[in-house]
Order: C-alpha cells, then sequence, then structure tokens
C-alpha cells in the first residue's frame, strides 16, 4: 500500500543582479555525494545481499539478480576487462537495449573506470540508421562492443567500424564473438588498485545528445555527475531513503533519463529495477501491461504518451489498476508535458484504489545535465510546474520577453563538455562557466519563486510568422494536445516565415478505432470523414481562444506514419525531433499550405 511520503516544500533563494539576470539557487543543503556508483554496490550488497537489484523477462516469471550475486558478477567481469586494455581511448561500446547483462557490464566497468558508450539499439537494428552507428563509434574509438543477441544484431557487428573490435555477446554471435559468459569465470586478477583509483572526475560513460541540427554529441559524463545527482534527488525526496523503491521501467539506457537517473536511482538507494521489454510503441505497449500486472512498482516513470495508453489500458482492466497502484508512491513524468486529461485520471484512479495521490512530478534536464538539473519536490496540481533548483546547482536566468527567460545551468552535476569537440565544448558555455541549455521558462508565479518554473520552450525551435510575429512552439503545443484529446497523439506546429500557423497531427489511432469510424491510408495521410469533422470542431474551438496569429492554428494534417527513429524524427525515448521531423516532412507541410487542401482541415478566420 502507499504510504505518506517525507517530502520537502520548495526553498528558493533567488538574487537580481544589475544586468537584469536572476541566479536562483535551493535553500537545502546537499546530503552525502558518493565517490563512485561502484561504493553504492559495494553498500548494499553489505548491507542487503539478498534482495533484488535487477530483474528481466524470463518466461512466464523474471530472471532475478540480487545485490550479492550482482557484485559477484561485476567482479568478475571486471577482471577480464582490465586485462584486455581498455580504457577512454578504448571505452565499451553497448549496442543492445536494457537488459541484466548489459547493466553488470556497465556496473564492472564502471567499477575499475572503464566508460561505456551505451547507443540506441535502433542505430544497429534499423539498416537506414547505421551510419549514425558508424559515426559513434569512429568518434569513440572502441576496444570493445557488446550486443545481447549475436544474432539480432550480426549486421550491425559486421560494419566496417568494428573490424579488428572484439564483440562480445550473450546469445550466439558470430563466428569469433566472445560469450558473455566467459566473463564470469572468476580470475586471480586483482582489481583492488584499478577500483580504488576510480574517481569522481573519471570518465564513467559518454552519452550521445539527439543530434537535431548537427551530428549527435558525445556527452563527457563523470562519475561526479552521476553521484551528484543521486544526492541532489535524495536531498529533495527523503521518501527514496525510508523504503527502497521499485520501479518496472522500460526508458531506453543509451538515454540519460533511462539510463543515468533511473538506474542509479534504483542502485543509489538500494533499489529494485525489474526491466520492462515493452514500450508505447504499436506492438510493444500490451508486453508493457502484462509486464506492469505482474509487478506493482513504488515509482512509475514514463513519458506522457505513455501515461495516456496506460490510462486508457487501465480504464478497461480493473485488475491492472489495483496492480499498478497498489504500492505506487510517485508518478514521474518527462520528455514533455503532461497533458491535464492524463494527469486527471491517473489520481482519479490512484485516489479510488488507494484513497490518496501519489507525488504526480516532473524533472526538468538534459544530457549534459547528469541530467537532473530542476524537480518539483512538493505536492501540486499544476502540470505546468517543472520544478525549481536542486541542491548544489546554479541557474541563472537571462530576460528574453516579459517572464521568459533563457536558462542556464552551473555545479557539478554538469558535464564538462563534448568528446573530441571543443569548438562545440566552447559554444556551450557563457562566460561565468554556465552550461547554455537553449531551453526557455518562465515563474509559475512571478511574486513567488518558490511555487516553480513552467518550461516555455527551446528557443531554437521559437520561429517568426511572415509578419514578424514570434511563434512560441511549446506552449502552443501543449495547449493543442489537450484541445485535440484523444484524437492527437502528437502534434508538430508548422508556420516558419509563413503568414499562418498549421499542424502536422499524428493521430492515436487506439482512440480513433475505438470509434469504430471508418478511417483509409492516402497518399501519407490518414482519412477519415468523421475523424475530420471531429478536428475541426475541435480546431474551431481553439481557434475560437486565440489571441492573435501566434496562437491560432488555420490548418491541419492527419499524418498517416508516425516519426521514424532511422531518419532522426524521434529520439530512442519516443519523442519528437522536431527540426528534423519538419526537414524530412517538408512535402506535408507543402501540402499543408498548397492551393488544392486535398486532405486538408481548414478552420475559417
Amino acid at each position: 500500500m502507499t504510504l505518506a511520503l517525507t517530502l520537502r516544500p520548495h526553498k528558493v533563494l533567488r538574487e537580481d543582479r544589475a544586468d537584469g539576470s536572476i541566479i536562483l539557487r535551493s535553500r537545502y543543503e546537499i546530503g552525502p555525494v558518493a565517490r563512485c556508483t561502484g561504493d553504492w554496490l559495494d553498500l548494499w550488497a553489505a548491507e542487503a545481499p539478498d534482495r533484488v537489484f535487477l530483474a528481466e523477462r524470463a518466461g512466464a516469471g523474471w530472471r532475478e539478480v540480487t545485490y550479492g550475486v550482482a557484485l559477484q558478477h561485476v567482479k568478475a567481469i571486471a577482471r577480464h576487462l582490465l586485462a584486455r586494455d581498455l580504457g577512454p581511448e578504448r571505452p565499451i561500446m553497448i549496442l543492445s537495449g536494457n537488459g541484466v547483462d548489459h547493466g553488470l557490464l556497465t556496473l564492472a566497468a564502471q567499477y575499475v573506470g572503464i566508460p561505456t558508450v551505451p547507443v540506441a539499439e535502433q542505430y544497429s537494428l534499423i539498416p537506414a540508421a547505421h551510419a549514425r552507428l558508424s559515426y559513434a563509434a569512429r568518434l569513440t574509438t572502441p576496444g570493445l562492443v557488446f550486443a545481447a543477441d549475436g544474432g539480432q544484431y550480426a549486421d550491425a557487428l559486421a560494419l566496417d567500424v568494428f573490424a579488428g573490435v572484439e564483440k562480445l555477446t550473450s546469445a550466439a554471435g558470430p563466428v569469433g564473438t566472445t560469450p558473455f559468459a566467459d566473463l564470469l569465470v572468476e580470475t586471480s586478477t586483482d582489481i583492488g588498485p584499478a577500483a580504488a583509483a576510480v574517481g569522481p572526475e573519471t570518465l564513467a560513460k559518454v552519452l550521445f545528445t539527439s543530434g537535431s541540427t548537427s551530428d549527435p554529441k558525445g556527452v563527457l559524463t563523470t562519475q561526479r555527475m552521476l553521484t551528484t545527482n543521486q544526492a541532489q534527488i535524495a536531498t529533495c525526496l527523503p521518501f527514496l531513503r525510508e523504503r527502497p523503491p521499485c520501479i518496472v521501467d522500460w526508458l531506453p539506457w543509451n538515454h540519460t533519463f533511462g539510463g543515468s537517473y533511473n538506474f542509479n536511482l534504483m542502485l543509489a538507494n538500494g533499489g529494485s529495477l525489474y526491466i520492462d521489454d515493452g514500450k508505447p510503441a504499436p506492438g510493444l505497449m500490451d508486453r508493457t501491461l502484462e509486464n506492469l500486472a505482474l509487478k506493482s512498482a513504488t515509482i512509475s516513470f514514463n513519458v506522457p504518451v505513455g501515461f495516456a495508453q496506460l490510462v486508457a489500458a487501465m480504464e478497461a482492466d480493473a485488475a491492472l489498476r489495483e496492480t499498478y497502484f497498489a504500492n505506487l508512491d510517485m508518478i514521474f513524468y518527462a520528455g514533455a508535458s503532461l497533458p491535464r486529461a492524463t494527469w486527471d485520471a491517473l489520481a482519479q484512479m490512484a485516489r479510488e484504489i488507494g484513497g490518496k495521490t501519489p507525488l504526480i512530478t516532473t524533472s526538468w534536464g538534459l544530457t549534459e545535465t547528469a541530467p537532473g538539473a530542476m524537480l518539483s519536490h512538493q505536492q501540486s496540481d499544476d502540470p505546468s510546474v517543472i520544478g525549481v533548483p536542486m541542491p548544489a546547482l546554479d541557474v541563472k536566468l537571462v530576460p528574453v520577453d516579459v517572464n521568459r527567460f533563457d536558462v542556464r545551468v552551473r555545479g557539478d552535476s554538469i558535464t564538462k563538455g563534448y568528446l573530441r569537440n571543443a569548438a562545440k565544448t566552447q559554444e556551450a558555455f557563457d562566460d561565468e562557466g554556465f552550461f547554455l541549455t537553449d531551453d526557455a521558462m518562465g515563474f509559475v508565479d512571478p511574486s513567488d519563486v518558490s511555487k516553480g518554473m513552467a518550461f516555455d520552450g527551446r528557443l531554437s525551435e521559437d520561429f517568426k510568422l511572415s509578419s514578424g510575429t514570434w511563434v512560441q512552439t511549446a506552449a502552443l503545443r501543449l495547449s493543442l494536445l489537450g484541445a485535440l484529446a484523444p484524437f492527437a497523439q502528437d502534434a508538430v506546429i508548422t508556420g516558419a516565415d509563413r503568414d499562418a500557423l498549421g499542424v502536422l497531427i499524428i493521430p492515436n489511432r487506439a482512440a480513433i478505432t475505438a470509434r469504430g469510424w471508418h478511417v483509409r491510408e492516402q497518399d501519407g495521410l490518414l482519412r477519415s470523414a468523421s475523424l475530420e469533422q471531429a478536428l475541426t470542431t475541435q480546431l474551431a474551438a481553439h481557434a475560437a481562444a486565440a489571441t492573435g496569429s501566434a496562437t491560432r492554428i488555420s490548418r491541419a494534417l492527419v499524418l498517416a506514419n508516425p516519426p521514424v527513429m532511422a531518419e532522426g524524427e524521434a529520439t530512442a525515448k519516443g519523442n519528437i525531433n522536431f527540426p528534423r521531423f519538419l526537414a524530412t516532412r517538408a512535402d506535408m507541410v507543402e501540402r499543408l499550405y498548397g492551393a488544392d487542401g486535398d486532405g486538408v482541415i481548414v478552420i475559417p478566420s
């Protein structure tokens, strides 16, 4: 059952500077910061050796690895890794997605100071994305490459960029690959000196950015960044230390949210991570629902699209609702704002099952910030709040407009730069050493900074209409998704250098199918008279409430094809890369504004 949560109310120090900028800091002192991730594993292997640390699906149940066994395996693997002359110049590249062996290999490498380079599994599994994989390998020069299933990843392992590089696989792979089981065989190698040499500045991993406007950048992620971030989170959310957390989580470990925030949240607090091998995507959501039905978590992490699909499933499945909310302390969304309808549905179901609402919250950060920089750590009923600064972090707000600020951050959890890219590293920081995030925010209540900040889009994604009027796309997109519920799964705003705003709609096919409407795919569009009528009504209501040309949508298209990761249109997490999406769908944008109007939903002025 859910317990009363120990939370810390927001307490923020504000400093207004003569140049108009504002510095925000948490008033809380950060708690103890671990030396490295290996110290966490040592701690819990000693204090709770029989507690499950990592688990993955195996048949009808789970393959569970306890903390005690995990430490034993990590030390055995580390001994073999030390014999291979691996290090910052020869890291370990990990091609496959989340899995127990992936987790053990990562921790073994970090235990003795060898960095890992996890990349999106789609880079290997989608032939059209092999160029991105090759780029990442050329930049990082791995000395070992791992793929859980050697057969499934055979084409990627055979790329020229991996010629002469040792291949490690858990399941049978091409001739010449090393079985992962070989690394579990005990040897006499002494790992003590290497483990003792690992410190806060030791490189733990290289994580790649999405590469929305250029080639992906390799973010240097140190042990200090990872351990500081977990100390910041625990200071804000004391309940994490009051009972071991448990998650059933799909978020990919090549991404900072899943691989740094969530993975280390369990490790730092002695929690249990049950790996969800599904995700909120066609053909995979059913697996997620099956996994959630098997294990009750204390924290639920997801992106808004995932929570929306989960709500729809739980509305039709009472047993799933009971299991999901049985022990739930916190619902945590990231990647985008949670629509009001999804928030309200989750809160109502929680009250019906347990009589109280879990903490529904979010955090803000980037790959470069380890990732948490701001966190909403008090009860709120406002989905717009993304939080306040975490302890031991300086946030600088540079005015852009009325209550709109360019956000910059500085602290021990912030990267020092990008791998082998001095130019981009220099461009990433201002003259005071603050990292330039490119994100905009505003105060929820300018008279009370403790109420937190609201996300206001990426500065680079805003654009001007032909009239010169600026369009702030993030706020408009969020209001539009609320207006188009439940038929729009996502939306991409158009109109740069044009005279009116439009939208490319990614439909929620489940919601459309549930209404029994006849639909057909035609020239890249999803066509349905009933759907188009419903959307026309919703768009007209949204337009009627618009305050001007910068918020009024005049036309729309419903796309048949979702964002394609191989084209760079979506990240591994499933979020849309908006600049790339608009570039690859340029024909649809032209069609949206074309004269024939075939399939275009037009809202009269």
